[in-house]
């Protein structure tokens, strides 16, 4: 009985062990084969792993390089080219004389203000360092006072006699003088009346009556004004001299307070305007820098016959270089001064350069139906290889956020209506919904949804019912 029962002990233990071994190989099996399918679902995905990082968003267009000042110079006169004092590429200075015409060649009106230039500069010191204007002023107040004082003088005296008692009694006596001088003279002219008008004591006593008769009419006529009252003629005189010596006076007041400190500011400036006028036309036989900056092109030569608007010389100032770029409407709110910019140039390989931006303008430009926005940037670190009208590919950076989650924008979908993305786990394609904020071309800011960093997203989800994402991807 013992032995039968170890045989049959060691007969189940085969066959538990059989068993055991059967279901240990059929669990490798489908293990193997869930492993298998999971990896065969996991193939046929692309991924990349959720990372935070710096968002960098740009806003991108093209445009054209040009100096910060640029001018071309044209003769404005007739003439002959003596000299050109520049080259291409040469720096200058503004005032600096760049080319001249030949004197002989120039019309009369210019080579005569070389002599009208001379006499307008003369003035001009006389009126900044002459003291000559000032004291005459000086000298005129005193004389308009002194008039005035005698005019006053004279109208009052229109109010009176013209004269007092004593001087009344002078021309008394000087009348009574003459009557005696008269009477006497009379007297012995009638003694030697009828003597012959060749007797000499006839003719000396003629003229001596004659002499005393306009004596005695002078004394009576000098007695008789001394002693009237003035007239309304007489009056009228004084008042009308009395008023221009008073005009005079004001005259000569205002002219002493204008010239009293020193030298009138108005004749100075009327001075220098003469100056600058004849200048001007002096110039004309000149081509005279504006700025400084760098001739870039020469176009006549010595001993070229021009005239007014033919042959130039252009100067640019590459000090300060700047592109000009049209930003579309839907962008240009975004845009603001001071951002960041790179751009690079077609004609410059392998190298890009920094900028900022300086200017917007506030009214945008129909172009072929579409809105746009003229911004100036300046370049950071332009090279002498930037020249003017070279084209730039320009991007600005318009947002920068730090330790952002981030999501590559062709993995985004829509669905009914929503964000989404489809993250692996467990080896399936999950949708997630998520808010976006802030995008550049390749990435965007990830707000709210069940992501979190190091999550595998899939670039290539299942086909599913959607509509095209955001960013044009299926």
């Amino acid at each position: 009985m013992k032995e039968k029962l170890l045989q049959l002990w060691k007969t189940k233990k085969v066959w538990v062990l059989g068993a055991g071994a059967a279901l240990a190989v059929i669990l490798f099996l489908v293990i193997r084969g869930a492993t298998a399918a999971s990896n065969r679902n996991t193939s046929q995905y692309q991924t990349v792993k959720a990372e935070r990082g710096t968002l960098t968003a740009l806003v991108g267009a093209t445009g054209s390089v040009h100096a910060n000042q640029s001018t071309q110079l044209s003769w404005q006169t007739t003439g002959r080219v003596l000299e050109i004092n520049v080259v291409e590429g040469q720096t200058v200075k503004k005032g600096d004389i760049l080319a001249r015409l030949d004197p002989t060649s120039l019309p009369q009106n210019i080579i005569l203000a070389q002599a009208d230039l001379v006499e307008a500069k003369r003035a001009l010191d006389s009126v900044k360092n002459s003291d000559l204007s000032r004291a005459q002023a000086e000298l005129n107040l005193a004389q308009a006072q002194d008039a005035l004082d005698k005019a006053k003088k004279k109208r009052e005296s229109q109010k009176y006699d013209r004269a007092d008692e004593d001087v009344i009694d002078e021309y008394r006596a000087e009348l009574t003088l003459a009557e005696d001088a008269y009477k006497k003279t009379k007297e012995m002219w009638d003694q030697f009346e009828n003597r012959p008008e060749s007797d000499p004591t006839r003719a000396r006593l003629k003229l001596e009556l004659r002499d005393a008769r306009l004596r005695l009419e002078r004394a009576q006529a000098n007695l008789n004004y001394i002693t009237g009252k003035p007239n309304a003629v007489e009056i009228s005189l004084a008042e009308g001299e009395l008023a221009v010596a008073e005009a005079r006076l004001k005259d000569a007041q205002r002219e002493w307070e204008r010239l009293k400190d020193g030298p009138d500011p108005e004749d100075i400036a009327a001075a220098e305007a003469r100056v600058a006028a004849v200048q001007a036309t002096v110039n004309l036989g000149y081509l005279i820098a504006p700025f400084d900056g760098t001739i870039t092109r020469i176009d006549f030569q010595v001993g070229d016959q021009v005239s007014p608007g033919s042959a130039s010389i252009r100067i640019d100032d590459l000090s300060r270089m700047l592109v000009d770029v049209d930003i579309p409407e839907v962008d240009i709110n975004r845009v603001k001064l001071g951002q960041k910019v790179t751009m690079t140039f077609d004609a410059i390989l392998d190298k890009s350069y920094n900028g900022e931006v300086i200017e917007i303008a506030r009214a945008g430009q129909v172009v072929q139906g579409n809105v746009n926005f003229t911004v100036t940037i300046r370049l950071l670190d332009a090279d002498p290889s930037v020249l003017p009208g070279m084209t730039a590919a320009v991007n600005i950076t318009v947002e920068e956020i730090p330790d952002a989650l981030l999501v590559p924008n062709r993995a985004v979908r829509l669905r009914d209506g929503k964000r989404v993305v489809f993250i692996l786990r467990d080896g399936q394609a999950a949708p997630v919904e998520i808010r976006l904020g802030s995008s550049s071309d390749t990435q965007s800011q990830i707000l709210a949804g069940d992501i979190k960093e190091g999550d595998l997203i899939i670039l290539n989800p299942p086909a599913e019912t959607f509509t095209r994402g955001p960013f044009g991807d299926n």
